[in-house]
C-alpha cells in the first residue's frame, strides 16, 4: 500500500514475511517497523518512532521530510536559512562541496534533534548551491 501525505514524500508498505531479503537488507527485524530515508540518513534509513496514525505521520512528514527551503524562493525561507545561504553564496563550488562533505560526514553521528534538523537543512541548501 502507498500513502501520499505530502507532494514530495511517498510512504510505502512492505510485507517482510514476503520480502525477507529486502527487509534484511535494511535492518528490519521487528514488526511493524517504519523507516524513512533522506539525504541525512545512511543507506539503511532511520527508524521512525513517532505516532502511527495519519495525523502524526503527516505532522512528521511536514516537519522533518518536507523539502524545506528552496534557493529559488529563498525569501520564503527562515531568517536563519536566508543568512546561511547568503554566507555560502560567496564561496566557490569546491568550497561548497568540501563543506557539504563535512556536514554529510556528521549526519550519521548522534546529536540533539534540533541540531540534526539544522544539519539536514544546511545539507539541503548546500546541495542546491552546488548545482
Amino acid at each position: 500500500a502507498l500513502l501520499l501525505l505530502h507532494p514530495s514524500v511517498l510512504i510505502a508498505d512492505v510485507d517482510c514475511t514476503v520480502e525477507q531479503d529486502l527487509c534484511g537488507e535494511f535492518g528490519v527485524s521487528g514488526y511493524p517497523t517504519i523507516k524513512y530515508f533522506t539525504s541525512e540518513t545512511d543507506k539503511k534509513g532511520e527508524s521512525y518512532n513517532g505516532g502511527r496514525d495519519k495525523a502524526e505521520l503527516k505532522k512528521f512528514t511536514e516537519e522533518t521530510l518536507n523539502k524545506g527551503c528552496q534557493i529559488s524562493a529563498v525569501t520564503e525561507c527562515s531568517e536563519k536559512e536566508q543568512a546561511y545561504v547568503e554566507k555560502q553564496k560567496s564561496k566557490d563550488k569546491a568550497a561548497l562541496e568540501k563543506e557539504l562533505g563535512r556536514l554529510q560526514g556528521m549526519a550519521g553521528g548522534g546529536m540533539a534533534a534540533e541540531k540534526k534538523q539544522w544539519l539536514g537543512q544546511r545539507i539541503g541548501l548546500l546541495k542546491q548551491l552546488v548545482k
